[in-house]
């Protein structure tokens, strides 16, 4: 124990930041050859978040036997973990990796010769894929002390982090959040309230320390500020041309994900916050050229082509400047109180978009559109996560007879490209764009 706690502090507070800036040099000192790109100079904070985020999973390298792990589904309430000092790990962040590097189809292969189905969401086959066959692009994840779920995102990862629970043998924290018609009842806010004060206390036995309720406090103002400092990111596409695109959003996410609730994460959104204020100042759009037409994105990325999607929609002065899905990471924990962290986290994370009605999402959509002046959208049917993905059809119309604004629906899956046909969804991107004239 001694050992492997003075090995992952030799991690965080030594190798890992040097290994993280020789990566970041090597990075800059490699010549690439020159290609054609509708897209400015990627931002310099890129170099900061790649830092931030090899530093992160190194140390998750030395983690278990030195502080409790937890393996944390992306919408749970994160914070009571943070100051009882457990080291988080995001399955679906790492997935997400996993799709990026178009890890997934071997990862999946694997899973699927055991007789898991291919119409599994595609970050849990990537996630029990990278166990069960060893594979990993960041090395290796930690083993985990404790599982904590939170159902405000689907039922699938309640099934999920059960399978987990008896691969690894360690306690399950399930937070179920009842989904909410309209606004949450007093009752059910109680029935999470109770659930969070009985996880708490399974996290503190894990742990084998009390919950510092002071300190508590003061995780979820740094959670509540992280969120929030991400919102005035996003919120600097509204200006014409916006200074940075939607692919950029969809990488930049990480921090508030992985590491919210800490200083680390806040300092680096600042970072990112004044070069985007920066930018705006001088005029500098995410595109070289002309933003010609501006797009609203719905759902998961589609994490191995959207490249590829931007790249083509780019060329022709098509810009993504604001998504559901990274709204959703401004909106997760700025609702938190601290001076009453559970009773607020209750209630914020019981209000996410996907643990809502239909009504809302159409609202919620509706006023993005407005506020960022998009005049196109495309809604990505995720075969992947069918929570997100209903009711696109009645909001692909709604955006069309109440905004004006051209949709397009776009068939995929946000990490297997196995489900993903190339030439017909250029096609199908190709004739949206025509009919912008």
């Amino acid at each position: 124990m001694i050992l492997r706690r003075a090995q992952y502090e030799l991690a965080h507070r030594a190798v890992g930041p040097f290994l993280a800036a020789l990566d970041d040099w090597q990075r800059r000192r490699r010549k690439r050859p020159a290609r054609e790109s509708p897209f400015a100079p990627p931002l310099e904070s890129l170099h900061a978040l790649k830092s931030l985020m090899t530093k992160h999973y190194f140390e998750g390298r030395y983690a278990d036997g030195a502080v409790p792990v937890a393996w944390v589904t992306s919408g749970f309430p994160v914070e009571f973990l943070r100051t009882l000092g457990f080291h988080t790990v995001y399955p679906e962040n790492h997935a997400a990796i996993c799709g990026v590097g178009r890890l997934v189809p071997a990862l999946s292969d694997a899973v699927e010769a055991e007789g898991y189905s291919r119409d599994l969401c595609s970050y849990v086959r990537s996630d029990l894929g990278s166990i069960a066959t060893g594979k990993s692009p960041v090395g290796r994840l930690p083993r985990p002390d404790l599982l904590a779920c939170c159902t405000n995102i689907c039922q699938t990862v309640l099934y999920w982090y059960r399978d987990l629970a008896r691969h690894f043998g360690v306690p399950l924290i399930l937070i179920d959040t009842p989904f909410v018609y309209g606004e949450p009842s007093a009752h059910q806010t109680r029935y999470v309230v109770d659930q969070l004060e009985e996880g708490i206390a399974i996290a503190e036995r894990v742990a084998r320390r009390p919950l510092d309720r002071e300190a508590l406090s003061e995780t979820a103002r740094l959670s509540r500020e992280g969120s929030q400092l991400w919102g005035q990111c996003l919120e600097t596409a509204r200006t014409r041309p916006a200074p940075w695109t939607g692919v950029d959003g969809f990488f930049h996410l990480g921090p508030v994900v992985a590491l919210r609730g800490t200083e680390g994460c806040n300092a680096y959104y600042r970072v990112l916050l004044d070069e985007l204020r920066d930018r705006v100042a001088k005029g500098i759009g995410g595109l070289k050229g002309e933003e010609k037409h501006r797009l609203l994105w719905d759902n998961l990325p589609i994490w191995y082509a959207t490249r590829e999607i931007t790249t083509l929609l780019g060329s022709q002065g098509f810009n993504f400047v604001c998504t559901t899905y990274t709204n959703a990471w401004a909106e997760a924990s700025s609702g938190i109180d601290p001076a009453d962290p559970v009773r607020s986290a209750a209630t914020t994370y019981s209000q996410i978009m996907l643990n809502r009605d239909l009504p809302n999402k159409l609202r919620l959509i509706s006023q993005m559109a407005r506020k960022f002046e998009a005049d196109g959208a495309v809604l990505h049917s995720d075969r992947s996560c069918k929570p997100y993905s209903i009711g696109q059809i009645d909001l692909k119309d709604r955006l069309s007879s109440d905004l004006g604004i051209k949709a397009l629906l776009l068939e995929a899956d946000h990490n297997d490209p196995r489900s993903w046909a190339s030439a017909l969804s250029q096609n199908r991107l190709g004739a949206f764009m025509e009919s912008f004239g």
